[in-house]
């Protein structure tokens, strides 16, 4: 069938690098708009001022999905090592799932991918604040050897705010890369993350679950496989997780290099609950330099 998308873009919206940004797209699949606004000196130079809308409907043979809403974000850039960042944020989503999708458990990790309860009909607002810091000293953005990534994450929906959920969450997140023997990269990654329900699981967006397993996360198991199960046995996301891995790296010839990893980690369906009993997964691997990064 048709499909019609349309971006356009301005990089000097009324002067002093402004940027302003629209983007639609119509078929028989999806639809809809997104906005975007850029104020990159606000007040000083060190703060910049984004907004965010969209207003998106896709109708897939399986599901179905509808979401309106954005957010508005505050960020301070105190050097290029540094930032720190305030945002609100204000969406609405509601989805279905097509008795076929519900009884096809082979799709059931795209279902979750998408952000999708995999268990029927899901309808909500998220009205939440969120404050994020970050501090990256290291010497590459794509494929660091030296320096070490620190970051925070604070979430408050509902409550005092509007909305349809109730929550508050907060995750932590440590990186460290030492260069050993010249030619290795020792690289360490610890990330930790708890939710409170604030008046039973359902005042929780399934898209804020928590899931581990899959290429990047606890390597040897399968994708959203680590997490607490239904009556089914099948993966319904956690409130609290911890996760980790240390793994050497060596270049092998030109942009082909070798790894050896060891991961760790788990998901509880408690608040304020981190898990002590840890699954692990362990083996080799090979990292190839792409232009955007490693794959």
């Amino acid at each position: 069938k048709a499909r019609a998308t349309l971006r356009w873009d301005h990089l000097n919206f009324f002067g002093s690098a402004r940027h302003a940004g629209v983007e639609t797209k119509w078929s028989s699949l999806d639809r809809g708009v997104k906005l975007d606004y850029t104020e990159p000196y606000f007040v000083s130079g060190h703060y910049s001022l984004n907004f965010e809308g969209r207003a998106w409907q896709a109708v897939e043979p399986v599901y179905s999905l509808r979401s309106l809403g954005g957010r508005a974000s505050l960020r301070h850039q105190a050097n290029s090592q540094s930032y720190w960042s305030v945002s609100l944020i204000n969406e609405f989503q509601r989805s279905s799932i097509t008795n076929a999708g519900l009884t096809d458990f082979s799709i059931r990790n795209n279902l979750i991918a998408l952000g999708l309860d995999p268990r029927g009909t899901a309808r909500g607002t998220t009205g939440a604040v969120a404050f994020d810091v970050n501090r990256n000293t290291t010497n590459n953005l794509l494929d660091a050897n030296q320096g070490y990534v620190l970051s925070g994450h604070l979430e408050q929906a509902g409550k005092w705010l509007w909305g349809t959920f109730n929550y508050w969450e907060v995750t932590a997140e440590a990186r460290q890369y030492t260069r050993v023997a010249r030619s290795f990269v020792w690289a360490n990654r610890v990330h930790i993350g708890t939710i409170d329900a604030l008046g039973g699981n359902a005042s929780v967006p399934f898209f804020k679950r928590y899931f581990l397993g899959g290429a990047s996360s606890i390597r040897g198991w399968g994708r959203f496989e680590v997490s607490p199960l239904s009556g089914f046995g099948l993966p319904i996301g956690g409130l609290s997780m911890l996760e980790g891995s240390t793994e050497i790296r060596k270049p092998l010839f030109g942009k082909l290099g070798g790894v050896a990893f060891f991961d760790f980690g788990n998901v509880s369906d408690r608040s304020l609950h981190i898990p002590t009993s840890l699954v692990y997964a362990a083996g080799p691997g090979l990292r190839y330099l792409t232009p955007v990064g490693p794959a």
